[in-house]
């Protein structure tokens, strides 16, 4: 396995320096009358904005459990990219020619994934799914450090908006009350959604206090940290009007957000702001309230 690797940026940008304003000379009748000759200094140079270092919400040592993964392109990625040792990725598909079938390019990914030591798991519904875990009954106790659920979406069941919304709220519910069963003592479930209208009415904050969970923090995800990642839709490939694959629509050119959600009986104490600032990044929020 290769020598991991960091996201490293340039942070130091000196300003420009300004040359002295050269005095005014006194002509004809008294200070009153002084005029300054036009300034000659340079206007100081723009300084670049810094690249948003891209957050990553697991360790290359955790249980990771992938659910609902499409084309396991992001499993693939964590697996080649991210050194990732212990992925299980489960899809809904009830077996790789199915799989095949909706994401013909999936094999590659399987490949990866697999050749690494992780595993691909078939029928797997986030609504109803199995614990994994060490033992049975009420002495079970999850496995998975990380349950990362990327974009759910029940897919083109109704055209009507507050129909949609409402699935998808049954459908988050169902999955934090499973994913519950499989998750390691202070471990976090990470649920990744679009930005802006309809993902907003889903109230996924709400979703999962109602669940026993709170959000710890949120970020904007970043698709670009994840190499070889393409987000792939609940129906299968998009293609374009030539019948091409690939064409159209690509979900990975939008906005998203990661939540990071935790038992609330394991919520940490609130960072303090000044704490807060000394992190340096702009776009996490701090833990959830209210």
């Amino acid at each position: 396995m290769g020598k991991k690797r960091k996201l490293a940026y340039q942070t130091g940008h000196k300003a420009a320096k300004q040359p002295p304003t050269p005095q005014g000379k006194k002509i004809a009748k008294g200070p009153s009358d002084t005029k300054p000759k036009p300034s000659t200094s340079t206007p100081p140079k723009q300084v670049p904005t810094r690249p948003q270092e891209p957050t990553i919400p697991f360790s290359p040592e955790d249980a990771i459990l992938l659910v609902g993964e499409g084309d396991l392109s992001f499993s693939a990625s964590l697996v080649e990219h991210h050194y990732c040792e212990n992925i299980t990725a489960t899809v809904l598909e009830a077996s790789e020619d199915d799989l095949k079938t909706k994401y013909p390019h999936v094999g590659e990914n399987i490949a990866k994934i697999e050749a690494e030591g992780s595993k691909v798991v078939y029928a797997v519904d986030a609504r109803k799914m199995g614990p994994f875990a060490n033992k049975k009954g009420k002495d079970a106790v999850g496995t998975m450090d990380r349950i990362i659920f990327n974009f759910p979406h029940v897919g083109g069941k109704s055209t009507d908006v507050n129909r949609q919304v409402r699935y998808n709220q049954e459908l988050l519910v169902d999955f934090f009350k499973r994913a519950l069963l499989s998750l390691a003592p202070r471990g976090t479930i990470i649920v990744t959604l679009f930005e802006g209208e309809p993902y907003t009415l889903w109230n996924i904050r709400d979703l999962g206090r109602h669940s026993g969970l709170q959000v710890e923090r949120s970020f904007r995800f970043q698709a670009s940290a994840y190499p070889g990642y393409h987000h792939a839709r609940t129906l299968g490939v998009v293609k374009n009007k030539q019948g091409e694959v690939g064409g159209g629509w690509k979900g990975e050119d939008r906005a998203a957000r990661s939540y990071v959600f935790v038992r609330k009986d394991e919520v940490p104490k609130p960072v303090s702001r000044k704490r807060r600032r000394s992190l340096g990044d702009g776009e996490d929020d701090s833990s959830d309230e209210g």
